[in-house]
C-alpha cells in the first residue's frame, strides 16, 4: 500500500527560485533512496480562513507563500528504512544548511493511501 510523507510550510516570496532549486536537489536524494514520486507545489490560490487555514497553520507572513509537498513511497516500511539513509545523504546536509525557508514552522505527517482514483 502506498505511503506518503506530506508537509506544508511558508516560504518567502523572494526565495521562490532558491526553493525550487532546493526542491530539485532534495528530490534526487529521495528518489535515489526509494521514493516513487517527489512533488512540491507553490500556493497561488490559498484562502485565509476565519478559524483555521494553511496560512495560520504555518504562521505565514505577508512576504511569504504557502507550499505543500509530498513524497510517495511504495510502502511505509520502505519509507521508514529510507529516512535514516536520506538524512545521512551528503546532498541533504548541503541543502539543510541552505534552507530557503523556516523549517521550524513546517508541519508534516505520514499518510497511507486509501483512495487513489
Amino acid at each position: 500500500m502506498a505511503f506518503f510523507n506530506v508537509y506544508v510550510a511558508a516560504v518567502p516570496k523572494a526565495n521562490k527560485d532558491r526553493f525550487i532549486k532546493h526542491a530539485e536537489n532534495v528530490s534526487m536524494a529521495f528518489k535515489d533512496h526509494g521514493a516513487t514520486k517527489y512533488v512540491e507545489t507553490w500556493g497561488i490560490d490559498v484562502p485565509d480562513g476565519e478559524i483555521t487555514s494553511l496560512h495560520k497553520a504555518v504562521q505565514k507572513t505577508d512576504d511569504e507563500d504557502v507550499i505543500v509537498g509530498w513524497v510517495e513511497w511504495p510502502s511505509k516500511d520502505i519509507a521508514d528504512a529510507a529516512w535514516p539513509k536520506i538524512m545521512e545523504d551528503p546532498r541533504m546536509a548541503i541543502e539543510s544548511a541552505q534552507m530557503p525557508f523556516d523549517g521550524k514552522r513546517m508541519i508534516f505527517g505520514g499518510f497511507e493511501d486509501v483512495v487513489n482514483a
